[in-house]
This record gives C-alpha cells, structure tokens and sequence, in this order.
C-alpha cells in the first residue's frame, strides 16, 4: 500500500556550541579546515549570538513538528481521546513556524507558510485515518494531494530566498520527509515498535537538517540582521 504522510540536508548539520565573551564556535564537522598558522588543528569561526539564537529556534520548532506528527498518528491510531487536543498543539507548531520567518519576510509570508504547512498536516490526518480503515484507494488519492501541497512549501521557500534555498535542494529534502512520516505511520500500523521508533530518530535528524538549512539562508540572506 502505498503510503505518505507528513522540509532538507546538507549544510549547517551540527547544533552550534557556546563560545567565548557571547561568541558561538560552529562544530567541529564544520570548522576543520586546519590552523590558521598552517599547523594541524581547527578554525575557530565567530558567529553572531542573533544567528545562534534562530538555529536553536528553528531547530526547536521542526523537532516539536517531529514529536507531535508521531503524537498524533499514536492518539489517532489508538482512538485516544486526546486526539483533538494533539491536533490543536500540531497545528499551533505550523502557526509558530510561521511566525518565526515573520521577521525577515514580512506578517503576510509568515502566514502564507504557516497556512501550507497547517494543510500539510490536515491532509497527513486523513491519511492517517484512511490508512487505519485500509482504505487503499483513498491513500494513494491523499498521497497526491499531500506531494502537491509539500511542492507548494518548497516553491514558496525557494521564491523567497531563491540564492541560498535552491529548488531542487529543498524538495529533496521535502519529499525523504514525506517518506520518513510515511514510514513512521506504517511501521506503527504493523506495530512494528523498533521500526516506529527508527523512523523517529530519523524524522528527528532530518528535519534538525531542514531547520539549520532554513537558518543558514537567513542569516545569509540579511546579514545586517545578524550583526
């Protein structure tokens, strides 16, 4: 049966650590670039306070969009009578998600995003509930409907920052998130329970990846904000 629920990889891939006098230090993944003297060591690289600040916001809100999808198809799976309740803390995550780009692109983009993403998460519901009701037909129906929507998300991210969130890049990465919900919703409909937590850790991982890509193209896109 095919199945789809549920942004991206490659830069900025490690939280920043604390550094010095209100400076960060980026991990050592990305500051082994050798000594400055041409001796065997790191780089240390001076980031601003401000863009530490957004990485770990972003971060925070794509790992909350991880742990409360998987909350969700949990309580809905189960028929738990905290379902509405779940849902209502889910789409307040796609609300505050929006409201974090709020300021670099403006009230209008920042509601913009939170609505894709809010439908992003309504239609992931219905194939939740479709797939508990094995109805296969309407899975594979959703599952276009909800690749459609996520090719929304990433057209209206790349347009607003098309230098540093290139297309290609960030549906790559908007589409292993389709598959990595995907995977967490069938691995618990077969209660596979090792399966289901694997397919958390990987949402988790992947989506710390979206996150750190979303904040590097701020951080380049208005450097004079995080001066």
């Amino acid at each position: 049966m095919v199945l789809a629920i549920a942004l991206l990889a490659t830069v900025g891939t490690t939280p920043l650590q604390a550094g010095a006098a209100g400076t960060a230090t980026a991990s050592p993944a990305v500051e082994a670039q050798g000594h400055p003297n041409g001796q065997s060591g790191q780089k240390t690289v001076c980031i601003s306070p401000k863009a530490v600040q957004l990485g770990n916001t972003m971060r925070r809100l794509w790992s909350d969009h991880v742990t409360w999808t998987r909350n969700y198809i949990v309580s809905a799976l189960a028929g738990l009578e905290d379902q509405q309740t779940t849902l209502n803390r889910l789409l307040q995550n796609q609300q505050d998600i929006g409201n974090a780009i709020k300021p670099y692109y403006g009230d209008a983009a920042g509601d913009k995003l939170a609505g894709l993403l809010r439908e992003h998460i309504l239609i992931a519901g219905r194939i939740v509930a479709a797939a508990k009701a094995g109805q296969t037909a309407e899975v594979e129906k959703l599952d276009k409907e909800w690749h459609r929507n996520g090719d929304e998300i990433v057209k209206f991210l790349h347009s607003a920052n098309p230098d540093n969130w290139p297309y290609q890049q960030l549906k790559d990465m908007f589409d292993k998130h389709l598959e990595l919900v995907t995977e967490a919703l069938t691995t618990r409909l077969k209660k596979d329970w090792a399966g289901d937590v694997a397919a958390y850790d990987k949402g988790q991982a992947h989506l710390a990846m979206l996150a750190d890509t979303l904040t590097e193209g701020i951080v380049k896109q208005f450097p004079q904000k995080f001066a």
